[in-house]
């Protein structure tokens, strides 16, 4: 003989959560950032046309700041890699992002900074911002959270000296950077 058990007994209840968390707020209503940001970075996002035969973007007008261009170089990310940390004891690193995602992590450790201890998350995206500033001594890291090579140009205020590199660098995980670049990457 079969016992039947009555519904109630059958149904898995789950109380509701009693509690969460919050969303804090991260972007005004403007879009603007309410994140802290290391003193000196600038971010641009240049204006892009669009019309039936693709899109053009603006690298360079004669307004931008600090030019003009002494040297240029164009590098990559592969998906789910990162390159960084590295900072520069004379040049300012100016950044474009052509093709994919970033996130850019800058961590300012400059004795005397007013944002000492401060660390600035940016995604560099073709929907938002592509360009940054990032200034002299400031520790700086890219990684690639998407799912294709990432294309990033840089035109620095110095051209690179071969025999001497005007850049300091440390691994991704230093326990000199307190910061878990860790947290910020996929996990599947």
């Amino acid at each position: 003989m079969i016992e039947l058990l009555p519904y109630a007994s059958m149904v898995s209840v789950t109380p509701p959560p009693s509690s969460g968390e919050r969303e804090m707020q991260t972007v005004t209503s403007d879009g603007t950032p309410t994140t802290p940001t290391v003193d000196g970075v600038v971010l641009h996002t240049p204006v892009t046309h669009v019309d039936h035969r693709g899109a053009l973007f603006e690298i360079f007008t004669p307004d931008t700041e600090g030019w003009p261009a002494v040297y240029a170089y164009q590098t990559s990310v592969f998906p789910g890699q990162l390159k960084g940390w590295a900072r520069h004891e004379r040049k300012v690193d100016r950044y474009t992002l052509s093709s994919g995602e970033l996130l850019l992590l800058l961590y300012d450790d400059r004795e005397g900074s007013s944002t000492r201890g401060v660390l600035q998350r940016v995604v560099l995206s073709a929907r938002s911002v592509r360009q940054v500033r990032i200034p002299v001594d400031v520790w700086h890291l890219v990684a690639n959270l998407g799912d294709v090579e990432a294309q990033l140009i840089n035109h620095p205020t110095q051209a690179y000296v071969h025999d001497q590199p005007d850049r300091i660098l440390l691994p991704w995980d230093s326990p000199e950077i307190p910061v878990d670049v860790g947290s910020y990457l996929r996990k599947f």
